[in-house]
């Protein structure tokens, strides 16, 4: 079969067997649990004034909502980084490579800033944050990947687990004390700060999700192997980092800034358990999702899918969805706001919603939705933005101009 060089698809062609299409299963599939975060984002009554992770206010159901979609993350990241991986391994060299992670990671840095500021805002007022999200993480993630691709990937490969399971030292240091301000806000831990006059939060710091990157570039030789063997290697490794998940979170000593307690009852006991820290993410929390992660694909790789499987066609086109589902997603609540408020809901529609940073004054008391509204908003989302998305891939399948492995 033809190789397709776009990395902007996160594709996996390890060779003449053909794609492995439980990447792009699995990559569908957290593509999917990405919507339901984001649609209760712009939907649910509840997140507008509180986190569904916190204990003493939400509940088991709404806790499992958010806590699934912790997968979608580090799978994006480390699937980023098997495509820079095999798109250096179809004949292309490290030089080509650079140039493309640097060029590529700059549009995304570039995407956040625009498309993304009108998808979360439906504005571009000044007096509205500049929220540095996933789009941003994963540009800056490449522009230092272009440098990092250069070394040897045992290095590499040391280097990047050195930082996911150390960094955790460094959550009790401010930006304060070492002198870098905001600049520490972009390195590792999250925050508020200006630029020039405009209010900047990064939710995503580059330490340690380059690391996660630079991994799933390391890992690509795995994916070369034929594929029972490479399918022992990601239960083996799969498993090793979910059973060190619970003995590390189950020592409470290291690993994450919150420990877990013991709560009024099992279930919240391990709600706690589970309740790890994202932002930045936490060595407990990129073992709970990395493990389970590379489980679940070793299981998809077993299925033999086909590429017109729907997760597969989601899959193979993530840039593409995601700025469609966050239009899609955001125009849903704007619509089912003017059935509920009617006319006065022209009032607030174009400002992001409390959730999102917006001024909580301008909407009515109570505004959102139940969360059976979440996941129903959530199915609407994926089923309609489906047919554009099997267009597109299929588009990418047909044509290999250049400019098509940007979108």
């Amino acid at each position: 079969m033809t190789t397709t060089p776009h990395v902007a698809a996160i594709t996996a062609e390890p060779g003449p067997a053909g794609r492995v299409a439980a990447i792009d299963a699995l990559r569908g599939i957290v593509m999917i649990l990405m919507a339901l975060d984001h649609v209760r984002d712009f939907v649910h009554r509840a997140a507008m004034s509180s986190s569904p992770t916190d204990l003493a206010t939400t509940t088991p159901v709404l806790f499992m909502t958010r806590w699934v979609t912790h997968l979608c993350a580090p799978v994006f990241m480390f699937t980023a980084g098997l495509g820079a991986f095999f798109w250096w391994n179809n004949r292309k060299t490290k030089n080509q490579l650079s140039v493309f992670l640097l060029t590529r990671g700059l549009w995304l840095v570039i995407l956040e800033l625009t498309v993304m500021r009108l998808a979360y805002n439906f504005t571009f007022s000044r007096p509205y944050p500049y929220l540095l999200l996933v789009l941003w993480v994963l540009g800056v993630c490449m522009i230092g990947m272009a440098a990092l691709v250069r070394l040897p990937i045992r290095w590499l490969a040391v280097g990047s687990v050195a930082m996911l399971v150390l960094h955790n030292l460094l959550d009790g240091v401010s930006g304060s004390q070492l002198g870098l301000g905001g600049w520490w806000n972009v390195i590792h831990q999250p925050g508020v700060s200006r630029l020039a006059g405009r209010i900047i939060i990064v939710g995503y710091p580059v330490v340690p999700w380059i690391s996660v990157m630079a991994l799933g570039f390391c890992f690509g030789r795995v994916l070369l192997l034929e594929p029972a063997v490479r399918r022992r290697f990601l239960v083996r490794i799969g498993t090793a980092l979910t059973l060190g998940f619970v003995l590390v979170r189950a020592l409470n000593r290291y690993g994450d800034p919150v420990a877990w307690s013991v709560q009024g009852s099992p279930v919240y006991t391990l709600l706690s358990f589970l309740n790890t820290s994202k932002y930045p993410p936490s060595l407990d929390f990129l073992l709970m999702t990395l493990g389970p992660a590379l489980l679940a694909l070793a299981w998809l790789d077993r299925r033999g899918l086909s590429r017109a499987n729907p997760l597969c066609i989601l899959g193979r086109v993530p840039l593409f969805y995601f700025v469609l589902h966050f239009y899609a997603a955001h125009l849903v609540a704007a619509l089912l706001a003017l059935l509920k408020y009617g006319s006065p809901a022209l009032g607030f529609l174009f400002h992001p919603v409390p959730s999102m940073g917006g001024p909580r004054e301008l909407f009515p008391p109570g505004f959102g939705y139940d969360l059976w509204v979440v996941y129903a908003v959530c199915a609407l989302v994926v089923v309609g933005i489906y047919p554009a998305c099997r267009w597109f891939a299929k588009l990418k399948e047909r044509r290999r101009d250049w400019w098509l492995s940007y979108l």
